[in-house]
């Protein structure tokens, strides 16, 4: 009985043949079996001619150099060969092997990887896919076998894999990289910045305690570091339904009544009845034609940034004169153990008008900042309220009735601490 040959080539002696020869017939199977098992090739697909082609991998009986015996194959060029047309390649149809295949193409065209003849199933690279895919080729029937595409069953740099009980050493996103939810959308997104130092680190806690978040430096160069949370927007920073407190922009309001008139060219206290048990006002009065003064006293909350403060004035017209009114403010800090003997920074004024009816409420835009001379913490700070009835800037007639003013400051700290 004569030699034959296996689907991929290796040449199957019958005993007592090729007398003589064995030794190169046996070499050259070894060497078609190292190709098989490892050997890597480049298939141009123009060598059938240009557009629509075929090309057809065909077997070397007992010979090596078959493409369809290599195990890795480059379909194209190592370089991307340019197509004018859908490629298709075939093999033989008693072909049962594994292959690690690249559509290395350029052009907007398809390749498709088939059995030479049947219906079986067969694989295709779409226009746009140019990477790797991992073919089994089934020979599971004699006439119409199958090309089964068994790439979704590896990991790899295009795949969509679920990955259960592996160890994740070491990833790595890229910049606006994600983690999704099983249904694709993103759930928890990063973003880099250049030479970063710091970083977020979660702890796990044991029975009792709390999980840990955290801000630690790779470089170790920074000590104090701050984590910040930025809503959306105007979105409101949340520990379940009820928002949480931070730094930022707080407000004390200081009613007239928390006040009083300097002894010189005080501010005159005053209680204005609008209506028998209706809100009555207790005011300051101050003049339309000479500066005067009231003042009040904070020990400022600790968690204050000890910077500048602005100030929106409470107040209500005496008169129906719609002339505008300048009502300022200043402050001075005194610390533990130090006079009160002190002066203060230069007025911060802010404009209103008055609306042309008596016993409106009305509350002045926000004033531009306002400097508190030796602002530290832990001091006892001094305000004084004036009118700048002698500028020419003030032209309202009549008294202005302070009913209060709503102090802005800025906290660097969640609580005072």
């Amino acid at each position: 009985m004569p030699s034959n040959y296996t689907g991929l080539g290796i040449q199957l002696m019958t005993t007592g043949e090729k007398a003589g020869t064995w030794g190169t017939l046996t070499n050259t199977n070894w060497d078609i079996i190292e190709q098989i098992s490892g050997g890597y090739v480049v298939q141009t697909l123009n060598t059938a001619g240009t557009g629509a082609n075929t090309t057809d991998l065909s077997v070397s009986d007992g010979s090596t150099g078959a493409t369809l015996s290599h195990r890795a194959i480059i379909l194209g060029a190592e370089t991307p060969e340019t197509i004018t047309g859908n490629k298709i390649v075939t093999i033989p149809i008693d072909v049962q092997t594994f292959y690690i295949i690249k559509n290395s193409t350029s052009g907007v065209f398809t390749v498709e990887f088939k059995y030479i003849t049947g219906s079986g199933a067969s694989i295709t690279w779409a226009t746009g896919d140019k990477g790797y895919k991992i073919l089994l080729a089934t020979a599971n029937d004699g006439t119409n076998p199958d090309i089964v595409d068994a790439t979704a069953d590896f990991v790899t740099a295009d795949s969509t894999t679920t990955l259960t009980n592996k160890t994740l050493t070491a990833p790595k996103f890229a910049d606006g990289g994600f983690i999704a939810d099983a249904g694709g959308d993103e759930t928890l997104v990063f973003g880099e910045v250049g030479t970063p130092v710091n970083e977020l680190k979660i702890t796990n806690a044991a029975t009792g305690s709390g999980p840990i978040l955290s801000s630690v430096s790779t470089s170790g160069t920074d000590t104090n570091i701050d984590i910040n949370i930025n809503p959306g927007g105007t979105g409101v920073l949340k520990s379940g339904t009820a928002a949480v407190k931070i730094a930022g922009t707080e407000t004390i309001f200081v009613p007239a009544q928390a006040m009083f008139g300097t002894t010189t060219n005080g501010a005159d206290a005053q209680a204005v009845e609008t209506t028998a048990t209706r809100p009555e006002m207790k005011v300051l009065d101050f003049d339309p034609s000479t500066i005067e003064y009231a003042q009040f006293s904070i020990a400022m909350p600790k968690s204050w940034d000890e910077g500048t403060l602005t100030f929106q004035a409470f107040w209500s017209p005496s008169s129906t004169d719609t002339g505008a009114a300048l009502i300022g403010l200043q402050g001075v800090s005194v610390a533990n153990d130090a006079t009160s003997d002190v002066t203060f920074d230069a007025a911060v004024d802010v404009t209103d008008n008055g609306t042309g009816t008596v016993e409106d409420v009305l509350v002045s835009p926000v004033s531009a900042n306002v400097t508190v001379k030796a602002a530290a913490a832990d001091t006892y700070t001094y305000f004084q309220v004036s009118r700048n009835a002698t500028s020419g800037s003030d032209s309202f007639t009549g008294d202005v009735r302070l009913l209060g003013i709503k102090i802005f400051y800025t906290t660097d700290a969640a609580n005072d601490a």
